[in-house]
């Protein structure tokens, strides 16, 4: 990548700015070296750029940053995690799954070219982001640590992680789940691969002691569900223009949720208190975990 890395950070939103701009370049560079067949090159980069929160991204570069790492060792891994939450919204928004006509403020893959295109975008940045992990120079990472990597992307993208949780998300439409069944399905489907996140950014540093690792898989945990919360909260008192999604799909899906099960205010209580969790797993880490704990509060106070 071409961005600069500078030396500090004053504030969270100076963090979240830089890691965007870090990621949307990346991201760009990326996509221009990959030859155009069709109209396919043009709908990767209409899926991936110029959109999104790059939440998961941020959470790579704030693990890297409490695991001891610089900045540039976490590009590769933020890049490939980028390209995976690309290819499931794609793939989400399909007719065969949500059915939905815009993301991010934008007429949703399938609508803005067609369905087999959008079908074969998502298999092309899902396959793309493995490639990236695999060939990420040896000055920046090990081999050993890029195949842990690659292990623990799959594992999260996978039918024990993303798919799975989609799986269950697309078959509890119109069911009635409990509090623990809606938790199973959410660390699948959206909590696997934030904690994935924070997983690659901690391989992109050097070796933890366990228990460092183990507090950052807990926080991970935490913050995953709390996001999904937060999700739920927004998809009730938000509105379009600010989501960039239509709001209330989910109740006109009758999907489960947390505001359906919990009530707003309950939903809202949770999500803080996992945020408060997520924080109090990090005691053990000093300054360097900052933007981790300040990340965790941002997740449950983001108004989209």
């Amino acid at each position: 990548m071409t961005t600069a890395t500078p030396a500090r950070f004053d504030s969270l939103e100076s963090f979240i700015t830089h890691i965007q701009q870090r990621v949307e370049n990346g991201l760009g560079e990326l996509l221009t070296g990959q030859h155009d067949f069709g109209h396919l090159q043009q709908a990767m980069a209409y899926a991936s750029l110029n959109g999104g929160k790059r939440v998961r991204p941020v959470l790579v570069y704030g693990a890297a940053l409490a695991a001891g790492a610089n900045l540039e060792r976490a590009d590769t891994p933020a890049l490939a995690v980028e390209l995976i939450h690309c290819y499931s919204l794609v793939h989400d928004d399909l007719p065969a799954m949500d059915d939905d006509d815009l993301r991010r403020g934008k007429p949703t893959v399938h609508k803005a070219y067609d369905e087999a295109t959008a079908i074969l975008t998502g298999d092309s940045l899902l396959t793309l982001a493995f490639e990236v992990l695999a060939q990420a120079g040896p000055a920046t990472l090990s081999a050993d640590r890029r195949l842990n990597m690659v292990a623990s992307l799959a594992r999260a993208a996978g039918a024990q992680g993303m798919v799975a949780g989609q799986v269950l998300d697309f078959e509890a439409a119109g069911t009635a789940l409990d509090l623990e069944q809606l938790k199973a399905m959410h660390a699948l489907k959206t909590g696997a691969l934030i904690a994935a996140s924070v997983e690659l950014g901690a391989l992109a540093g050097p070796v933890l002691q366990a228990g460092k690792h183990s507090a950052l898989r807990h926080y991970a945990e935490c913050v995953g569900l709390a996001f999904q919360i937060q999700d739920d909260v927004l998809d009730v008192v938000s509105d379009t223009a600010i989501l960039g999604k239509p709001q209330g799909s989910d109740q006109s899906r009758n999907k489960p949720t947390y505001t359906s099960l919990l009530g707003l205010e309950a939903a809202r209580d949770q999500a803080r208190a996992l945020a408060d969790q997520g924080i109090d797993a990090l005691a053990d880490f000093g300054g360097e975990a900052d933007m981790l704990r300040r990340l965790a509060r941002y997740i449950v106070e983001r108004v989209h």
